[in-house]
């Protein structure tokens, strides 16, 4: 490949992430208050996680979220199906990859994505909470993603609520013991975290921290926002 040939494939290259970028802004930018969820593709239907995944979103959708998922099957199949059997919208935002993603049909909104970077700007640009299941490689990526962004006040600061505390537990007990221990991160970084077993525990732990304010970002924290 020549000098013209390779500056030609960067410039479409670009184009494409402008396309990605302004077609996810444009079709989510009136979705209202949101919470995207986050969780494994490889949970079958009959795991109980699956059931618990779409009551919370059910629960989420009824109480006037938008939900937020990423249109595969598993545990974002679950995600959608209950919110889509709610109030409010559900969104899927599918990736595309050679294998595991398959787009699910309960997506009243659905955008395609070729890049996980575009994709991850659009969970976390309209979010007033994030409800992580647990996932694998994908999960963690998106749930350290969030928190770095929260942590460098890159984005605002809302609630993470990590459902599961038998799968969540260690990953904790490790951050407590090595991370905040070794000075790697702050005291304050471990209570960006609420963990939760039960559906009924999800919305206190959002509704809470939007007692006195609305669910809109303040003006200091979309000036944030805006360096996203």
């Amino acid at each position: 490949m020549n000098e013209t040939e390779r500056r030609e494939r960067e410039a479409a290259r670009i184009a494409r992430y402008t396309q990605e970028f302004s077609m996810g802004f444009e079709r989510l930018a009136s979705i209202g208050p949101s919470v995207s969820m986050f969780g494994s593709a490889r949970t079958r239907r009959e795991d109980p996680r699956y059931q618990l995944a779409e009551r919370i979103a059910r629960l989420l959708s009824d109480a006037g979220f938008s939900v937020v998922a990423g249109g595969g099957p598993g545990l974002m199949e679950a995600f959608n199906k209950g919110a889509h059997a709610g109030k409010s919208t559900s969104i899927g935002l599918n990736i595309q990859l050679p294998q595991e993603q398959r787009t699910n049909p309960y997506q009243d909104l659905s955008l395609s994505f070729r890049h996980f970077f575009a994709r991850k700007v659009m969970f976390v640009r309209y979010a007033c909470a994030y409800v992580v299941f647990p996932g694998g490689f994908g999960t963690l990526d998106e749930l350290a993603e969030i928190l770095t962004l929260m942590q460098t006040r890159k984005t605002r600061r809302v609630p993470v609520v990590l459902v599961d505390r038998a799968y969540w537990g260690g990953l904790l007990e490790w951050m407590q013991r090595r991370m905040l221990a070794d000075g790697n991160i702050a005291a304050g970084d471990m209570q960006l975290m609420h963990v939760v077993d039960t559906a009924e525990e999800v919305l206190p732990a959002i509704q809470g921290h939007y007692r006195d304010r609305g669910y809109e970002p303040s003006k200091e924290e979309d000036d944030l926002m805006f360096e996203l």
